[in-house]
């Protein structure tokens, strides 16, 4: 019997209600995008104040996603994934029907607590259902499930939100973690019969201390933090809240005229993740090209924009724009592969949460920054957003610097399971 997972209709049917799962919770986590100056007016606050909501969002999302790894890794995806989808869905329900700000705050914290749950979750349940060559294309799925949910904010949503208004918007949102729990609750499985995976031995503060450890020193595991880090963070703070008052407020656009550019940015994230995943599965050494061509692109169209000298940039390059900030969710899905052939299969959820945490430390600090930025100068969206080359200068520096040894190791691991596999008898 083959040591990996055959894969087939019972795996793609069983990963499709995770990505399921995952989709739902994208929408969640995205509908304060199109939200956001309503938000503004709902709760009296300024650029800062609504920052902090995604802010916040973003920092329970980071800082769960270790122990989120080390969850999966113990408890299994089914578990796991129920826990957080029962977590999102109370926080969104808790944002409709908020009406302080402090309330609105603790229900963005416990969406994004259960939103953490849900990716980590996802890529190891495909890890378990699928062999390890379809890797690249299951990240990449899992990604336009994501990307899927993002576009239903974008275009659903902010229908939804000037129709039927903030309540039943979000309760309506809400609703949709009660279908994808039903389905978890019933079909879902964590592994194919005869697949189990070995049992730990321990799952103490030492064994805790030894998963995170072991991964942490995996060159693989830092560069794909890093890669995560550099090429997720300036379209997801495009989509996740400053992308539409950026659009109406900084280049005079409708509401309707900016919607249809965070759409834009949605569908080339979906056609980028398709590229990426077909690339990524046949040339294996494109992940570094393909990382470091995103990084450079998104950097060379923000100086243009922001450096445009008339007061609105012409509609084809905010489009350009857009297409560009596309490719950043699906370049990110490059950072799980590198971490992946660093790791054995029972720390792969532990490594999955260190690479996670990357991209969303950023968001948190690229959001922090341009509310500041823009609370400090005046609504000055030229210098708030000019804060994305600082973080790209850092995450770049690091990928540079890792992405040698790690190239080296897994050349290595590749050579060694080579020779074991034509050392090992055939069985009868």
């Amino acid at each position: 019997m083959t040591t990996e997972p055959p894969g087939g209709r019972q795996a793609v049917a069983v990963w499709s209600i995770g990505t399921l799962v995952y989709m739902v919770a994208v929408v969640h986590r995205t509908s304060l995008g199109v939200a956001g100056i309503d938000a503004a007016a709902r709760f009296h606050i300024g650029a800062s104040a609504l920052s902090t909501f995604s802010i916040l969002q973003v920092l329970v999302y980071a800082g769960m996603q270790i122990p989120v790894g080390l969850m999966v890794d113990r408890l299994g995806t089914k578990r796991v994934l129920t826990i957080g989808i029962v977590l999102f869905t109370l926080g969104q329900l808790g944002f409709a029907l908020s009406h302080s700000y402090g309330m609105a705050l603790a229900a963005r914290a416990v969406l994004g607590c259960g939103d953490a749950m849900t990716f980590v979750s996802v890529l190891r349940l495909g890890s378990r259902w699928f062999p390890a060559r379809r890797g690249p294309m299951i990240a990449q799925g899992a990604a336009l499930f994501g990307v899927a949910g993002n576009l239903m904010s974008t275009v659903l949503l902010a229908r939804l939100l000037h129709s039927a208004g903030w309540a039943p918007t979000f309760v309506g949102t809400a609703l949709g973690g009660a279908l994808v729990l039903v389905l978890v609750l019933l079909f879902m499985k964590d592994h194919p019969d005869g697949f189990e995976p070995a049992p730990a031995e321990h799952h103490g503060r030492a064994y805790v201390k030894r998963q995170i450890a072991a991964s942490w020193r995996e060159p693989g595991t830092r560069l794909g933090m890093w890669v995560h880090f550099t090429t997720q963070f300036s379209g997801m703070v495009f989509l996740l809240l400053w992308g539409l008052p950026y659009l109406v407020e900084a280049q005079g656009m409708s509401r309707e005229a900016a919607g249809t550019m965070l759409t834009l940015v949605v569908i080339a994230n979906m056609v980028f993740g398709m590229l990426f995943g077909q690339v990524i599965g046949r040339h294996h050494g494109a992940r570094m090209p393909l990382a470091l061509g995103v990084i450079g692109a998104t950097a060379v169209m923000w100086a243009v924009v922001l450096a445009w000298p008339s007061q609105h940039a012409p509609l084809w390059l905010l489009a350009l724009l857009c297409v560009v900030l596309g490719s950043c969710g699906p370049a990110s899905m490059i950072g799980f592969d590198f971490a992946r052939p660093a790791n054995p299969p029972e720390r792969f959820g532990t490594a999955t949460g260190i690479v996670n945490i990357g991209g969303f430390t950023a968001s948190m600090a690229a959001l922090l920054a341009i509310g500041v930025l823009l609370d400090a100068t005046g609504d000055n969206y030229r210098v708030a957003w000019s804060s994305v080359f600082v973080l790209q200068a850092l995450g770049l520096s690091q990928i540079l610097r890792l992405r040698g040894r790690a190239a080296r190791l897994e050349r290595q691991r590749v050579a060694v399971s080579r020779v074991e596999s034509v050392h090992v008898p055939a069985k009868a």
